[in-house]
Protein backbone atom coordinates (compact mmCIF):
# COMPACT_ATOMS: atom_id res chain seq x y z
CA UNK A 1 0.00 0.00 0.00
CA UNK A 2 1.54 3.33 -1.11
CA UNK A 3 1.18 5.75 1.78
CA UNK A 4 1.46 8.70 -0.61
CA UNK A 5 -1.88 7.70 -2.14
CA UNK A 6 -3.50 8.21 1.26
CA UNK A 7 -2.33 11.79 1.66
CA UNK A 8 -3.08 12.66 -1.96
CA UNK A 9 -6.64 11.42 -1.48
CA UNK A 10 -9.52 13.25 -3.20
CA UNK A 11 -13.27 12.78 -2.60
CA UNK A 12 -13.57 10.59 -5.69
CA UNK A 13 -10.64 8.41 -4.61
CA UNK A 14 -11.64 8.07 -0.96
CA UNK A 15 -14.17 5.23 -1.34
CA UNK A 16 -12.02 2.97 -3.55
CA UNK A 17 -8.97 3.59 -1.34
CA UNK A 18 -10.96 2.80 1.82
CA UNK A 19 -12.12 -0.48 0.26
CA UNK A 20 -8.52 -1.38 -0.69
CA UNK A 21 -7.40 -0.72 2.89
CA UNK A 22 -10.36 -2.69 4.27
CA UNK A 23 -9.37 -5.73 2.21
CA UNK A 24 -5.73 -5.32 3.25
CA UNK A 25 -6.61 -5.05 6.95
CA UNK A 26 -9.08 -7.92 6.78
CA UNK A 27 -6.28 -10.07 5.39
CA UNK A 28 -3.42 -8.91 7.65
CA UNK A 29 -5.10 -7.91 10.94
CA UNK A 30 -6.12 -10.94 13.01
CA UNK A 31 -8.22 -8.99 15.51
CA UNK A 32 -10.13 -7.12 12.84
CA UNK A 33 -10.65 -10.21 10.66
CA UNK A 34 -12.01 -12.18 13.63
CA UNK A 35 -14.39 -9.31 14.44
CA UNK A 36 -15.65 -9.18 10.83
CA UNK A 37 -16.13 -12.95 10.75
CA UNK A 38 -18.12 -12.77 13.98
CA UNK A 39 -20.45 -10.33 12.24
CA UNK A 40 -20.67 -12.70 9.27
CA UNK A 41 -19.15 -10.11 6.92
CA UNK A 42 -16.59 -11.07 4.27
CA UNK A 43 -14.76 -8.70 1.87
CA UNK A 44 -16.86 -9.86 -1.08
CA UNK A 45 -19.98 -8.49 0.62
CA UNK A 46 -18.56 -4.97 1.05
CA UNK A 47 -18.81 -2.70 -1.99
CA UNK A 48 -18.96 0.79 -0.42
CA UNK A 49 -17.10 2.48 2.42
CA UNK A 50 -20.37 2.78 4.35
CA UNK A 51 -20.71 -1.01 4.51
CA UNK A 52 -17.24 -1.61 5.97
CA UNK A 53 -17.44 -3.02 9.54
CA UNK A 54 -16.23 -0.57 12.21
CA UNK A 55 -14.18 -2.03 15.04
CA UNK A 56 -15.31 -0.84 18.51
CA UNK A 57 -12.59 1.42 19.84
CA UNK A 58 -12.52 -0.50 23.13
CA UNK A 59 -10.50 -3.21 21.37
CA UNK A 60 -7.45 -0.97 21.68
CA UNK A 61 -7.73 -1.56 25.45
CA UNK A 62 -7.89 -5.34 25.26
CA UNK A 63 -6.01 -6.37 22.10
CA UNK A 64 -2.94 -5.54 20.08
CA UNK A 65 -4.51 -4.08 16.96
CA UNK A 66 -1.77 -4.82 14.41
CA UNK A 67 -2.04 -4.97 10.63
CA UNK A 68 0.88 -7.09 9.53
CA UNK A 69 3.94 -7.86 11.63
CA UNK A 70 6.24 -5.11 12.86
CA UNK A 71 8.17 -3.76 15.81
CA UNK A 72 6.42 -0.50 16.77
CA UNK A 73 8.47 2.68 16.53
CA UNK A 74 6.34 4.23 19.26
CA UNK A 75 3.39 3.21 21.44
CA UNK A 76 0.76 5.82 22.22
CA UNK A 77 -1.45 5.26 25.25
CA UNK A 78 -4.60 6.93 26.52
CA UNK A 79 -5.17 8.59 29.84
CA UNK A 80 -7.69 7.17 32.26
CA UNK A 81 -8.80 7.23 35.84
CA UNK A 82 -7.23 4.88 38.37
CA UNK A 83 -8.15 1.30 37.63
CA UNK A 84 -9.06 1.88 33.99
CA UNK A 85 -7.22 -0.02 31.27
CA UNK A 86 -5.59 2.44 28.85
CA UNK A 87 -5.87 2.13 25.10
CA UNK A 88 -2.61 1.37 23.34
CA UNK A 89 -1.87 2.27 19.74
CA UNK A 90 1.16 0.46 18.33
CA UNK A 91 2.56 2.71 15.59
CA UNK A 92 4.64 0.99 12.92
CA UNK A 93 5.91 4.18 11.26
CA UNK A 94 6.11 7.53 13.04
CA UNK A 95 6.58 9.34 9.73
CA UNK A 96 2.94 8.54 8.81
CA UNK A 97 1.77 10.35 11.94
CA UNK A 98 4.04 13.28 11.12
CA UNK A 99 2.67 13.54 7.58
CA UNK A 100 -0.89 13.37 8.89
CA UNK A 101 -0.75 16.03 11.59
CA UNK A 102 1.49 18.45 9.68
CA UNK A 103 -0.65 18.31 6.54
CA UNK A 104 -3.88 18.59 8.51
CA UNK A 105 -2.61 21.55 10.54
CA UNK A 106 -1.43 23.29 7.40
CA UNK A 107 -4.80 22.75 5.71
CA UNK A 108 -6.69 24.52 8.49
CA UNK A 109 -4.13 26.94 9.95
CA UNK A 110 -1.22 27.34 7.57
CA UNK A 111 2.41 26.88 8.57
CA UNK A 112 3.26 26.30 12.26
CA UNK A 113 6.05 28.79 11.59
CA UNK A 114 3.45 31.56 11.41
CA UNK A 115 2.64 31.20 15.14
CA UNK A 116 4.06 31.30 18.60
CA UNK A 117 2.53 28.08 19.95
CA UNK A 118 1.76 27.89 23.66
CA UNK A 119 0.50 24.58 25.06
CA UNK A 120 -1.38 24.19 28.34
CA UNK A 121 -1.72 20.41 28.62
CA UNK A 122 -1.13 19.44 32.25
CA UNK A 123 -2.97 16.13 32.33
CA UNK A 124 -1.12 14.99 29.20
CA UNK A 125 2.33 16.22 30.22
CA UNK A 126 2.06 14.36 33.52
CA UNK A 127 2.10 10.93 31.91
CA UNK A 128 3.94 8.97 29.23
CA UNK A 129 2.68 8.06 25.78
CA UNK A 130 0.40 10.98 24.85
CA UNK A 131 -0.04 11.28 21.08
CA UNK A 132 -1.33 14.84 21.62
CA UNK A 133 1.85 15.93 23.42
CA UNK A 134 3.91 14.27 20.69
CA UNK A 135 2.03 16.20 18.00
CA UNK A 136 2.10 19.56 19.78
CA UNK A 137 5.80 19.16 20.56
CA UNK A 138 6.49 18.65 16.85
CA UNK A 139 4.37 21.70 15.94
CA UNK A 140 6.25 23.77 18.53
CA UNK A 141 9.56 22.67 16.99
CA UNK A 142 8.29 23.70 13.55
CA UNK A 143 7.04 27.02 14.85
CA UNK A 144 10.66 27.98 15.63
CA UNK A 145 9.40 30.89 17.72
CA UNK A 146 11.75 31.42 20.70
CA UNK A 147 8.83 31.75 23.14
CA UNK A 148 6.84 28.70 21.98
CA UNK A 149 6.57 26.00 24.62
CA UNK A 150 4.62 23.92 27.14
CA UNK A 151 3.10 25.02 30.43
CA UNK A 152 2.08 22.79 33.30
CA UNK A 153 0.71 24.83 36.20
CA UNK A 154 2.53 28.13 35.59
CA UNK A 155 -0.65 30.13 35.02
CA UNK A 156 0.81 33.49 36.06
CA UNK A 157 3.78 33.12 33.71
CA UNK A 158 1.53 32.01 30.85
CA UNK A 159 -0.95 34.87 31.44
CA UNK A 160 1.85 37.44 31.41
CA UNK A 161 3.27 35.98 28.20
CA UNK A 162 -0.14 35.94 26.49
CA UNK A 163 -0.75 39.60 27.37
CA UNK A 164 2.71 40.64 26.20
CA UNK A 165 2.80 38.70 22.92
CA UNK A 166 -0.78 39.56 21.97
CA UNK A 167 -0.29 43.27 22.64
CA UNK A 168 2.79 43.24 20.39
CA UNK A 169 0.73 41.81 17.51
CA UNK A 170 2.36 38.36 17.63
CA UNK A 171 0.20 35.60 16.14
CA UNK A 172 -0.31 33.19 19.01
CA UNK A 173 -1.93 29.75 19.08
CA UNK A 174 -2.88 28.71 22.61
CA UNK A 175 -3.80 25.03 22.68
CA UNK A 176 -5.04 23.53 25.92
CA UNK A 177 -7.10 20.88 27.62
CA UNK A 178 -10.52 22.28 28.55
CA UNK A 179 -10.24 22.17 32.35
CA UNK A 180 -6.84 23.93 32.28
CA UNK A 181 -8.11 26.72 30.02
CA UNK A 182 -11.05 27.23 32.40
CA UNK A 183 -8.65 27.35 35.34
CA UNK A 184 -6.65 30.04 33.52
CA UNK A 185 -9.59 32.34 32.72
CA UNK A 186 -10.94 32.01 36.27
CA UNK A 187 -7.66 33.45 37.58
CA UNK A 188 -6.87 36.03 34.89
CA UNK A 189 -8.89 38.14 32.46
CA UNK A 190 -7.93 38.68 28.82
CA UNK A 191 -8.96 40.68 25.79
CA UNK A 192 -6.92 38.96 23.11
CA UNK A 193 -6.86 40.26 19.55
CA UNK A 194 -4.08 38.23 17.90
CA UNK A 195 -4.50 34.88 19.62
CA UNK A 196 -6.34 31.71 18.55
CA UNK A 197 -7.57 29.63 21.50
CA UNK A 198 -7.95 25.90 20.78
CA UNK A 199 -9.41 23.42 23.24
CA UNK A 200 -8.67 19.72 22.96
CA UNK A 201 -11.72 18.64 25.00
CA UNK A 202 -12.03 16.68 28.20
CA UNK A 203 -12.19 17.52 31.87
CA UNK A 204 -10.10 14.42 32.74
CA UNK A 205 -11.91 14.06 36.05
CA UNK A 206 -10.75 17.51 37.17
CA UNK A 207 -14.11 19.25 36.65
CA UNK A 208 -17.72 18.43 35.99
CA UNK A 209 -18.32 17.79 32.30
CA UNK A 210 -20.26 20.54 30.52
CA UNK A 211 -21.87 20.86 27.10
CA UNK A 212 -19.78 22.48 24.38
CA UNK A 213 -21.91 25.63 24.18
CA UNK A 214 -21.39 26.34 27.88
CA UNK A 215 -17.66 25.58 27.73
CA UNK A 216 -17.09 27.77 24.68
CA UNK A 217 -19.08 30.67 26.11
CA UNK A 218 -16.97 30.64 29.28
CA UNK A 219 -13.78 30.50 27.22
CA UNK A 220 -14.90 33.19 24.75
CA UNK A 221 -15.81 35.52 27.59
CA UNK A 222 -12.66 34.74 29.56
CA UNK A 223 -10.20 35.21 26.71
CA UNK A 224 -12.14 37.99 25.03
CA UNK A 225 -12.09 36.24 21.66
CA UNK A 226 -14.93 35.90 19.12
CA UNK A 227 -14.65 32.14 18.68
CA UNK A 228 -13.04 29.08 20.25
CA UNK A 229 -11.28 26.53 18.05
CA UNK A 230 -11.27 22.80 18.79
CA UNK A 231 -9.15 19.78 17.95
CA UNK A 232 -10.76 16.34 17.71
CA UNK A 233 -8.38 13.44 17.94
CA UNK A 234 -7.69 10.38 20.06
CA UNK A 235 -5.01 7.87 20.93
CA UNK A 236 -6.43 5.32 18.52
CA UNK A 237 -6.21 7.65 15.48
CA UNK A 238 -3.33 9.13 13.51
CA UNK A 239 -5.46 11.99 12.15
CA UNK A 240 -7.32 14.94 13.63
CA UNK A 241 -10.35 17.01 12.72
CA UNK A 242 -10.50 20.72 13.55
CA UNK A 243 -13.24 23.20 14.32
CA UNK A 244 -12.56 26.84 13.51
CA UNK A 245 -16.16 27.85 14.17
CA UNK A 246 -17.32 26.99 17.70
CA UNK A 247 -17.94 23.28 17.30
CA UNK A 248 -18.36 22.49 13.60
CA UNK A 249 -15.57 20.02 12.79
CA UNK A 250 -14.03 19.31 9.40
CA UNK A 251 -11.76 16.43 8.43
CA UNK A 252 -8.65 16.34 6.25
CA UNK A 253 -9.19 14.49 2.93
CA UNK A 254 -7.96 11.13 4.26
CA UNK A 255 -10.38 11.08 7.22
CA UNK A 256 -14.15 10.75 7.23
CA UNK A 257 -16.87 10.61 9.89
CA UNK A 258 -20.04 8.51 9.55
CA UNK A 259 -22.90 8.31 12.04
CA UNK A 260 -24.25 4.91 13.07
CA UNK A 261 -27.71 4.08 14.36
CA UNK A 262 -27.51 3.60 18.16
CA UNK A 263 -30.02 0.75 17.92
CA UNK A 264 -28.34 -0.98 14.95
CA UNK A 265 -24.59 -0.31 14.71
CA UNK A 266 -24.36 -1.72 11.18
CA UNK A 267 -26.74 0.96 9.85
CA UNK A 268 -25.34 4.36 8.81
CA UNK A 269 -27.59 7.38 9.37
CA UNK A 270 -28.09 10.37 7.02
CA UNK A 271 -26.96 13.94 7.86
CA UNK A 272 -28.93 15.61 10.64
CA UNK A 273 -29.56 12.41 12.60
CA UNK A 274 -27.86 11.87 15.96
CA UNK A 275 -25.97 8.64 16.60
CA UNK A 276 -22.63 7.02 17.29
CA UNK A 277 -19.52 8.45 15.63
CA UNK A 278 -17.70 6.10 13.28
CA UNK A 279 -14.35 7.23 11.89
CA UNK A 280 -12.46 6.19 8.79
CA UNK A 281 -8.82 7.19 9.23
CA UNK A 282 -6.84 6.03 6.22
CA UNK A 283 -3.60 6.98 8.00
CA UNK A 284 -4.23 4.08 10.43
CA UNK A 285 -2.82 1.77 7.80
CA UNK A 286 -0.94 -0.50 10.22
CA UNK A 287 -3.62 -0.70 12.93
CA UNK A 288 -7.30 -0.32 11.96
CA UNK A 289 -8.72 2.43 9.77
CA UNK A 290 -12.37 1.78 10.68
CA UNK A 291 -13.34 2.59 14.25
CA UNK A 292 -16.64 2.86 16.13
CA UNK A 293 -16.07 5.43 18.87
CA UNK A 294 -18.01 6.07 22.08
CA UNK A 295 -18.80 9.62 20.97
CA UNK A 296 -22.26 10.84 20.05
CA UNK A 297 -22.59 13.22 17.11
CA UNK A 298 -24.28 14.16 13.88
CA UNK A 299 -23.27 15.02 10.33
CA UNK A 300 -24.09 18.47 8.98
CA UNK A 301 -25.48 19.10 5.49
CA UNK A 302 -22.22 20.73 4.33
CA UNK A 303 -20.16 17.67 5.24
CA UNK A 304 -18.91 18.83 8.64
CA UNK A 305 -19.89 17.19 11.91
CA UNK A 306 -20.64 18.00 15.53
CA UNK A 307 -19.73 16.10 18.69
CA UNK A 308 -22.69 16.12 21.10
CA UNK A 309 -21.40 14.02 23.97
CA UNK A 310 -20.56 10.43 24.82
CA UNK A 311 -22.54 7.24 25.20
CA UNK A 312 -22.97 5.80 28.67
CA UNK A 313 -21.87 2.17 28.95
CA UNK A 314 -25.51 1.08 29.02
CA UNK A 315 -26.10 2.81 25.67
CA UNK A 316 -23.29 1.08 23.78
CA UNK A 317 -25.56 -1.44 22.14
CA UNK A 318 -23.83 -3.52 19.50
CA UNK A 319 -20.34 -2.35 20.43
CA UNK A 320 -19.55 -5.44 22.48
CA UNK A 321 -20.59 -7.95 19.89
CA UNK A 322 -17.81 -10.37 20.65
CA UNK A 323 -15.20 -11.36 23.19
CA UNK A 324 -12.02 -12.72 21.64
Amino acid sequence: MDIQNIFDCTPSKFGPLALDIFRFQYRENTTYRTFCKHLGIAPGQVDTAERIPFLPIQFYKTHKVYTGEFSPEIIFSSSGTTGQVPSKHFVADKSIYHKSFFRSFQQFYGSPGDYCILALLPSYLEREGSSLVYMVNALIDKSAHPESGFYLHEHKLLAEKLHRLDSKGTRVLLIGVSFALLDLVEKYSFRLKNTLVMETGGMKGRRKEMIREELHKKLRDGFGVPTIHSEYGMTELLSQAYSTDDGKFECPPWMKVLIRDPEDPLTILPPGKTGGVNIIDLANLHSCSFLATQDLGKLLPDGGFEILGRFGHADLRGCNLMAL
